[in-house]
């Protein structure tokens, strides 16, 4: 058996006719880009978001960069403030603080959880301190209570970097609501995917809102008046038709996928490999179920040998990227070598029950067959 780490043909089919549907009806309108396809799914999901707005850009980066433009467009922050963020994010968390002008402090995060750990972030606050960037990662919620006590506390903004949490929620709080902004994807393999690039900033706050559109559209709100120097990120009208249709199955997906990890966690034993917890049910979505195991490699080529296709999220710790030498690793974070123990294997709503009973007897023999 052929297990893909990721089947985005079979996601996608099971939307194929809707998605026909809602390109046809953005085909058929003439109109592609800032029209009512957009105003729709915005309102749908700042509503999915219990926030109060929520703004399409071109891409989970941009989403980030944005708000964080933003900020320093109402001086709320400024070239040289630091940034606080964890140290195993994927590079775009790090291209949007670096891009503004920031400086990013990268922190320890838990061993369990792969997300911040508070007491990291209380001892990486400086009075040059002015952010901090929490990134759900793998699907589960960082310590937002705690985070944005902190937060608080010292007069910091928090913004989320929600793309691999969509929908996940702690205390009856969604993801991207916690801080005062959060930056989402709609890359295809997240778990609300669109057919290419796509990205949304959510926030309760009608100024930045409104600023972020701005900045997106050419710096402009009105048309060939020029208020910033902006760029070109917004959410096109098919995209936004696409993603209206699969958000409104987000939730029945991510019980799925929810249901799938639960038996992965309750049925591989096997000593040699860790699975991953949920602190909260609700709080993790499984965008990825990454286990550690002290012999990856060896795990890595065994599945690939039995037909399972798995990945790393992510190989290199950012400090080992060119661009990014000169960023200081946490030191629990090099004593553990995470990026050397970890390997995400194949999770989704449209993992047949067949492949999670050839995964887990692999997983649960890996070994034994050695």
């Amino acid at each position: 058996m052929t297990i893909p780490f990721l089947d985005l043909q079979a996601i996608n089919h099971e939307y194929a006719d809707e998605l026909k549907a809602a390109c046809a009806r953005v085909i058929d309108s003439g109109w592609y880009l800032m029209g009512e396809e957009l105003s729709r799914f915005e309102a749908d999901f700042a509503d999915y978001c219990a926030v109060t707005h929520a703004v399409g850009v071109g891409n989970g980066l941009d989403a980030l960069t944005l708000v964080i433009r933003a900020w320093k467009e109402q001086g709320k922050l400024r070239d040289g403030d630091e940034v606080i963020v964890q140290h195993n994010t994927f590079i775009a968390t790090l291209a949007a603080i670096i891009e503004n002008g920031l400086t990013p402090v990268l922190v320890d995060t838990d061993l369990t959880t792969f997300n911040l750990d508070v007491g990291a972030v209380a001892a990486a606050i400086t009075g040059k301190t002015r952010l901090i960037v929490p990134v759900h990662l793998y699907g589960q919620l960082a310590p937002m209570p705690e985070i944005m006590a902190l937060a608080r506390q010292h007069g910091l903004l928090v913004l989320e970097d929600c793309a691999q949490a969509h929908g996940a929620s702690l205390q009856g709080r969604k993801a991207g609501s916690w801080g005062d902004a959060g930056a989402f994807s709609f890359y295809p393999g997240k778990n609300l995917g669109a057919l290419g690039d796509g990205g949304a900033v959510v926030c309760n706050d009608a100024a930045l809102a409104t600023l972020v559109r701005a900045l997106g559209n050419y710096g402009s709100r009105i048309k060939y008046q020029h208020e910033y120097a902006g760029v070109n990120s917004r959410l096109d009208e098919i995209q936004a038709a696409i993603l209206r249709v699969k958000l409104a199955r987000l939730d029945a997906d991510t019980e799925r996928r929810r249901l799938i990890a639960e038996r992965f966690t309750a049925q591989i034993h096997n000593p040699l490999i860790n699975v991953p917890r949920a602190t909260h049910r609700e709080g993790h979505v499984w965008h990825l179920f990454v286990v550690t195991c002290r012999c990856r490699d060896a795990l890595k080529d065994y599945l690939t040998e039995r037909g399972i296709q798995t990945n790393i999220h992510y190989p290199l710790a950012i400090a080992e990227h060119p661009p990014y030498r000169h960023l200081t690793i946490p030191t629990r974070a090099q004593e553990a070598a995470q990026n050397q123990q970890i390997l995400s294997i194949p999770l989704y709503h449209t993992l047949s029950d067949a492949a999670q009973v050839h995964l887990i007897d692999a997983l649960n023999h890996f070994g034994s067959a050695q």
